[in-house]
């Protein structure tokens, strides 16, 4: 029996049009109501895990909330802070002045507004709406940071698909001894604090529940997926993932459109 149940959002808890399908929803209160702790583990800011949590009703089952790529883990039932790693305030104003070489749209908060020169920055809006935090207008993005005396949990790159990608080594390569990256989507590249990833994460609240990584279930999509699926004693890639995160998973489950997460979980649970 598996303990623990990791779930990525987008693309593998959600469907297309950014819901929990109803059969989805019934499979994962069903296996709550056995015990079995529920990880929401996204890419997202904290915040934006809310109303997923909601849904899932993590408040009653202590169910986690994994956010930042692993920056950030939260008890969804007392909102304790069980792990938390950022980028250190200096290091990410320098990254951010780096980042204003480029034609792209750097996406950073402070766990309750997204800092940007302009609303309508690339990807800004839809951040905002996505992960419900409000957009704040600062003359310049690193010195607002630098100000604010935060340490993000990420830093988001963002830009069309033909823009960024052609930029990600330069991008990347001045800070790559202190920081990971990651393609979470063709529009987005994600850096972290050096060794934060969904995996790690894991590790670090597994030893604290005292659950072992053979105990794991997990499920994802995209490539930032990629360790907690080989961390997982049964990592599961959604009938839509990409091919990386397939070649590497245990097994592979229907569509996240198809009740993918469901299917897999009437294999192992009596439900």
């Amino acid at each position: 029996m598996y303990k623990m149940i990791a779930l990525d959002l987008d693309g593998t808890l959600n469907n297309d049009a950014k819901v929990i399908t109803p059969k989805t929803r019934a499979a994962l209160l069903a296996v709550q109501q056995q015990g079995i702790r529920v990880v929401l583990a996204s890419g997202r800011q904290a915040p934006g895990l809310q109303r997923e949590a909601t849904a899932l009703d993590l408040k009653s089952y202590h169910g986690l909330l994994l956010s930042y790529n692993g920056g950030r883990i939260e008890d969804a039932a007392t909102n304790e802070i069980l792990y938390k790693k950022g980028i250190p305030n200096e290091l990410a104003v320098r990254f951010l002045r780096h980042l204003e070489k480029f034609p792209v749209s750097p996406i950073v908060d402070d766990g309750i507004a997204i800092y940007t020169t302009r609303a309508d920055c690339f990807k800004v809006q839809d951040e905002s709406r996505n992960n419900n935090m409000q957009v704040k207008i600062v003359s310049n993005i690193a010195d607002a940071v630098a100000q604010g005396r935060f340490s993000p949990g990420k830093i988001l790159t963002a830009a069309p698909n033909e823009v960024l990608v052609p930029l990600l080594d330069e991008i990347r390569a001045p800070f790559q001894d202190k920081m990971d990256f990651v393609q979470s989507a063709p529009f987005f590249y994600e850096g972290t604090m050096q060794g934060v990833n969904k995996a790690d994460s894991l590790g670090q609240v597994c030893e604290i529940l005292d659950i072992a990584p053979e105990e794991v279930m997990a499920f994802g999509d995209a490539q930032n997926d990629i360790p907690m699926i080989e961390f997982a004693g049964l990592g599961v890639a959604m009938g839509n993932a990409c091919q990386e995160l397939k070649e590497i998973a245990d097994d592979i489950t229907l569509s996240n459109n198809n009740d993918g997460i469901a299917h897999m979980l009437a294999k192992h649970y009596d439900i």
